[in-house]
């Protein structure tokens, strides 16, 4: 069979099973199992399959989501999360759209801590979404900061699908790390500046609430008081990661045991929290993992049947400029992560781009970066994007995939931006050489 009748049987099955409404995990597993039963010889290219899905899901890099999964549910029961973004709240004062700000803010924090974006998106799914709609915030400024902020784990360090990129790729580890701090930051910036714009356009979208004013005393206690034990716990998990003093599973096993000390110091850790703080975090985890577990035996599939090989070398087997070349290998990387998790990618990829790169002329850490974007961008791109169904996952009841959809959108489009300066101006990922 051709790479493109494969391609588009095995596309349009899982498509065609969700449109009438069966579960992601399951579609892509009804759909795994027939085409391993048509490309890989029947019953033993079905278990042959399922071997793979759970050696995928053994992954190191997916051991630290359960534990942020944990602290962020920690944070949200026991009532700390609460107390920090609202100290913040009213520190901001009257300004339009100040929980979406704080959103930016304290996802592009536990992004850098974390390295884990569905960790991070789930944390701030549980803990702000909620309390934006009940203040009156619209879908798109409540989810979409979310999601966006979720990808930033990509590539702010540390982070663990730049470290194995950097390993596949055979490049300096410490030099992808850190060309990925300048570009977070203006995408973060970005993120800013479109909710700046969307509150000008829409002031309903982010409803003004009254704010009673507070003195420079009580502002200060606030911070002493809620913000600075909350963060610090962060703080401390970020510099055991980059002191090399805890791997990110350890330091994360840390951050909820912080949380959990927290919580007893300021008598708010009950057994009810604890037991939905468990179970909220094990829902998702089981949720993650099948989406995992689907994706990854989806991805080992196509390149069984030659579906994605074939996609890759029809897309870059034309005689154009390396510019030209680059959009068209990061459309093939957009495609690619619509359907499929960012790991198979890299494992898939890296081999045929890295060395195409370099005949190229590019800079290597210059086009890793733009790889890692183009796997953050896929993390939330419909209709697969894995954030999406975690967000899904953890956003209130009456919460459709359309809504996250529409959100996700407008940050969307400031990451393509980023891209577009990377372009221009290589320097923002070289600026440390």
């Amino acid at each position: 069979m051709e790479w493109y009748w494969a391609l588009a049987l095995l596309l349009g099955s899982i498509v065609g099973l969700m449109a009438i409404g069966t579960p992601v995990a399951l579609a892509f597993l009804a759909a795994n199992i027939a085409g391993a039963w048509i490309f890989m010889g029947g019953g033993n290219g079905v278990v042959l399959m399922l071997d793979n899905g759970f050696g995928a899901l053994s992954s190191f890099a997916l051991i630290p989501i359960p534990l942020f999964l944990l602290m962020g549910e920690l944070f949200f029961h026991t009532g700390l999360g609460a107390r920090m973004f609202n100290a913040i709240d009213r520190l901001l004062g009257r300004l339009p759209g100040r929980l979406s700000y704080v959103t930016v803010l304290g996802g592009t924090g536990f992004a850098t801590l974390s390295g884990s974006s569905m960790g991070s998106t789930a944390l701030l799914g549980s803990l702000m979404v909620p309390e934006m709609q009940r203040r009156g915030y619209s879908k798109t400024m409540s989810i979409g900061p979310i999601l966006g902020t979720g990808g930033l784990a990509i590539i702010i360090p540390p982070s663990a699908l730049a470290v194995l990129l950097a390993t596949l790729a055979k490049i300096d580890v410490g030099a992808l790390l850190i060309a990925g701090v300048l570009p977070g930051l203006v995408l973060a910036c970005l993120y800013v500046a479109m909710i700046w714009g969307m509150t000008k356009m829409n002031p309903e979208a982010a409803p003004a609430y009254e704010v009673e004013p507070i003195s420079l005393g009580a502002k200060l206690w606030l911070v002493f008081r809620d913000i600075v034990p909350m963060s610090g716990v962060m703080v401390v998990v970020v510099l055991m990661m980059l002191y090399g003093i805890a791997t990110p599973s350890e330091a994360a096993a840390f951050g909820a045991l912080g949380v959990i000390l927290l919580a007893i110091a300021f008598r708010c850790l009950t057994w009810a929290a604890l037991r939905k703080s468990v179970e909220g975090a094990l829902k998702v985890t089981l949720m993650a993992y099948l989406i995992v577990f689907g994706s990854a035996t989806f991805s080992q599939l196509l390149a069984f049947s030659g579906a994605s090989r074939g996609l890759i070398n029809w897309a870059t087997g034309f005689d154009l400029a390396p510019m030209a070349m680059l959009l068209v290998i990061f459309a093939v990387l957009l495609l690619l992560g619509m359907f499929m998790e960012q790991i198979s990618i890299m494992l898939l990829t890296v081999p045929i781009f890295f060395p195409l790169a370099e005949s190229l002329g590019f800079d290597l850490i210059w086009f890793a970066l733009i790889m890692l974007l183009s796997l953050e961008i896929s993390f939330t791109t419909p209709p697969f994007g894995l954030l999406l169904f975690v967000m899904k996952g953890v956003a209130p009841p009456g919460t459709t995939m359309r809504d996250i959809y529409v959100a996700a959108m407008p940050f969307i489009l400031c990451s393509l931006v980023l891209v577009g300066l990377l372009i221009l101006f290589p320097w923002l990922a070289l600026w440390a050489r």
